[in-house]
């Protein structure tokens, strides 16, 4: 077969003569021959394959940059690419869908036809810090009240400052009175507000390796728990005997697991595990995941720094989250298992259990 025009080569692969103009112009999809005389772009029949797989990729969403990075890889390394594209998708898609359902939620509980809960619930709660055995500071930062609970991981040279002014600056949601329809308005600006306080510990021209912190956060509404979540410490939730991990670790390991390129065994292991993709700090991804949760009589959440998580199997979390009642005793004994198995870095732990309100 010979050389095919530029009508017949788009209708054979489904592109119209436009994007094929537009992708010689990138140098994407370069035509086997141009006419001299009349300037007609010719296709060999061999580029049809080409042709169609950025057909495909284009109706996947993915940006002709990467579809011409996709272009320069074996078969095996372009389906690794086009795996971690989607993945991503994926994860913002699950980010919306929060969004998404935090905002039904909120809306739905402005209207006044919906009833209050049965019976008013409070938190009981505690919270406690830890130097670890091996780190010569404490760059963590734990707080508990009747309404905040809180924990943050600072890093770099003013870490513990970057992480105590995160904090802080959520601390006046304790005393706030937050009208029921302006709770997602108040979490925003409450986030601002911890960006610009890190931001002011280290300066203009400071770096998140200078003055950087995660921050997790929940605040009670007198039925729900609102989280905020940015970067790897975690929530875990403690209801009818089964512990479930509520938010999802922003680093770059974690990503790597989203996208299939490593196992998860993998990356327990990963010298990289500890590298953040989103923090608080200039220059950093801050932006927060958001959801809203229904509280049950009985159910306990643990917010703690990586400090317990990667060093403290899930099982043994379980149980004690599970087998001891005061939550005092509780950060205790989780604190104490970290130290027990080396305590490599600062951990921090705050644990609160939801009540019925006694009147």
């Amino acid at each position: 077969m010979g050389l095919l025009t530029i009508g017949a080569f788009a209708k054979a692969s489904r592109l119209s003569p436009k994007a094929l103009r537009l992708y010689d112009e990138l140098g994407l999809l370069t035509p086997a021959r141009v006419d001299p005389v009349t300037g007609y772009r010719l296709y060999a029949p061999e580029q049809l394959d080409q042709a169609r797989l950025v057909a495909w990729l284009r109706r996947l969403g993915m940006p002709l940059a990467r579809i011409q990075h996709v272009h320069t890889l074996n078969a095996i390394g372009a389906a690794q690419e086009v795996r971690a594209f989607w993945a991503q998708v994926e994860a913002d898609t699950a980010a919306r869908r929060d969004l998404a359902t935090f905002l039904i939620d909120h809306l739905s509980r402005k209207d006044p036809a919906m009833s209050p809960t049965a019976k008013p619930l409070a938190i009981r709660y505690a919270a406690l810090s830890d130097t670890g055995l091996v780190r010569e500071s404490n760059q963590d930062t734990a707080y508990a009240g009747s309404r905040l609970l809180a924990v943050a991981d600072g890093c770099g040279s003013q870490g513990a400052l970057a992480s105590a002014a995160a904090v802080d600056a959520l601390k006046h949601l304790e005393t706030d009175n937050i009208p029921a329809g302006d709770l997602l308005n108040v979490l925003e600006d409450a986030i601002e507000q911890a960006k610009q306080a890190v931001n002011g510990v280290g300066g203009p021209a400071s770096s998140p390796e200078e003055a950087g912190t995660t921050l997790t956060a929940m605040l009670w509404t007198g039925s729900q728990l609102a989280l905020v979540h940015i970067g790897d410490c975690r929530v875990y939730l403690l209801r009818d005997g089964e512990l479930f991990q509520i938010t999802h670790d922003h680093t770059m390991v974690q990503s790597m697991v989203d996208e299939g390129r490593i196992s998860r065994e993998e990356a327990a292991s990963h010298p990289q595990r500890s590298l953040l993709v989103r923090a608080l700090g200039h220059g950093a991804d801050g932006t927060p995941d958001m959801r809203l949760h229904d509280a049950q009589r009985e159910d306990r959440y643990l917010l703690c720094s990586d400090g317990l998580s990667t060093v403290v199997p899930t099982e043994e979390i379980h149980r004690v989250l599970s087998g001891i009642g005061e939550p005092k005793q509780v950060v205790r004994e989780l604190i104490g298992l970290a130290n027990g198995s080396g305590g490599p870095d600062n951990i921090s732990c705050v644990v609160a259990d939801v009540l019925e309100l006694q009147q």
